[in-house]
């Protein structure tokens, strides 16, 4: 281990600008269900309602995604620089925040609602227009809330709670956002084959996830201090980003793990159906089981923490995600796919008490060692790698009719339950292989608790 001592006090907010109360964990944490479930409702049933049901071709829905993510990975570092940059009375997040989220539902209303007359080139342009606006506002949210963990807990013990309780209430999010929602869109709210669900869902989920937005940010206490620093020049931020080692090892690493759940939220719902050869419906089965016991492995996972670190813990990680994730590609039956299910819940539950403390790290070793808080510039280029797996998903879903001659719902092709089995399992283990063989030669700073220098440990 080489220690490379770091000034630590560089990156401390001026004493004479008086500092807050610090922010319950648990408000702060309760953001992350009003974020994840117009997100999660997006990613899990944009492919089923666009291709599936009003059947856009996969070819057209593969374009708009690679046009959507580099969009994506352009407006990340720019969200993020601006929130970093901004002064203003009510803090430097919020004022975001409270813009953000009811942008962020009426995008998403309008992309699960194209009137009835649209079809070909206009279907097409209707998906594109909402679904970037959808990426848009989720940037500005995401970059803001994410630059809130390491700002308003700048311990590790008080951050790791906070990060438990916040991955907590996204497994909430979660059950009402993808298992739930197979249900709503096509029995409760709507029909198994129709689209006036996914509209009126769309409503549902927007209205909550305002309102929970807007609880959270009026509950945050930003610290004043932090916008008596000066303020990030955006060339040479980016610059010393860029010539940070733990950006690009940490960050390509881990946009094997979100390229990876991206596949599997947009395809479940079409294993489901076409793979398994059951009701929509029944991915409420397959997604509760995975997230129940991802939300059970939280708390094992944070002893694991404790024990290992978060570095090696979030090795092991992967390779319990890869085990769950080779098993369900060899599931015959929804029965031995749920099997499957509990161990990848396993896997996901420790990626997700992990990941966002080995980048925490990063961030912490940044502010200490150039001497200002730009936790925003910093997410948002951390999030351009996982912004482009719209790329990974495009690519991959627009090969089902290369070689299983699946187009869209309409044009389905004879192959369909190989196509879904490759897209949703086949895909996703080579990409978490991968993940795992490169998370083995990544090096973070040690956790500012443990020492009053930055080590490099493995």
């Amino acid at each position: 281990m080489t220690s490379l001592p770091v000034p630590v006090p560089a990156a401390e907010p001026p004493s004479d600008v008086p500092a807050v109360r610090p922010t319950l964990p648990w408000r702060y944490a309760l953001g992350m269900f009003g974020t994840s479930i117009p997100i999660n409702f997006i990613k899990g049933s944009t492919v089923l309602f666009y291709v599936d049901e009003l059947g856009l071709d996969v070819r057209a829905y593969a374009a708009v995604m690679i046009v959507y993510a580099i969009i994506d990975a352009l407006d990340n570092p720019l969200l993020g620089h601006l929130s970093d940059r901004t002064r203003s009375r009510f803090g430097r997040r919020r004022p975001w925040l409270l813009v953000g989220a009811p942008l962020l539902a009426a995008s998403m209303i309008a992309l699960f609602s194209p009137p009835a007359a649209l079809d070909g080139t206009a279907l097409v342009l209707w998906f594109a227009v909402f679904a970037i606006l959808c990426e848009l506002m989720d940037s500005m949210l995401n970059a803001n809330y994410g630059a809130l963990l390491p700002e308003l807990f700048p311990g590790e013990r008080r951050r790791a709670v906070a990060n438990a309780l916040r991955q907590g209430f996204q497994l909430i999010a979660m059950i009402v956002s993808l298992a739930l929602t197979p249900i709503l869109t096509t029995s409760w709210l709507g029909s198994e084959h129709g689209t006036e669900g996914f509209s009126r869902t769309a409503l549902l989920y927007g209205v909550i996830a305002v309102v929970v937005i807007v609880v959270m940010a009026l509950g945050a206490r930003e610290d004043p201090r932090h916008s008596a620093l000066e303020r990030p020049r955006l060339g040479r931020a980016v610059l010393q980003i860029l010539r940070t080692r733990q950006f690009w090892s940490v960050g390509l690493t881990g946009a094997c793990y979100t390229a990876a759940l991206g596949l599997v939220l947009s395809g479940v719902q079409l294993y489901v159906r076409h793979t398994l050869g059951l009701p929509v419906a029944y991915a409420f089965a397959l997604q509760g089981a995975v997230i129940v016991v991802a939300a059970a492995g939280l708390a094992v996972w944070a002893q694991v923490i404790a024990r290992l670190g978060a570095l090696r813990a979030w090795r092991w990680a992967f390779v319990v995600l890869a085990a769950g994730l080779a098993l369900l590609l060899m599931a015959p039956t929804l029965a031995t796919a749920i099997g499957a299910g509990v161990v990848l819940g396993a896997g996901w539950a420790g990626m997700m008490a992990t990941h966002d403390l080995v980048v925490a790290r990063v961030l912490d070793a940044d502010a200490a060692r150039h001497g200002t808080r730009r936790e925003g510039l910093f997410l948002s280029a951390f999030g351009v790698f996982g912004r482009l797996n719209g790329v990974v998903s495009g690519l991959a879903l627009a090969s089902l009719g290369v070689f299983f001659g699946y187009y869209s719902g309409e044009d389905p092709g004879e192959r369909t339950g190989l196509a879904f089995r490759v897209y949703l399992c086949a895909y996703p283990l080579g990409l978490v292989v991968l993940g795992a063989i490169a998370a083995r030669f990544v090096r973070i700073p040690s956790a500012p608790e443990d020492s009053g220098v930055v080590s490099s440990t493995g």
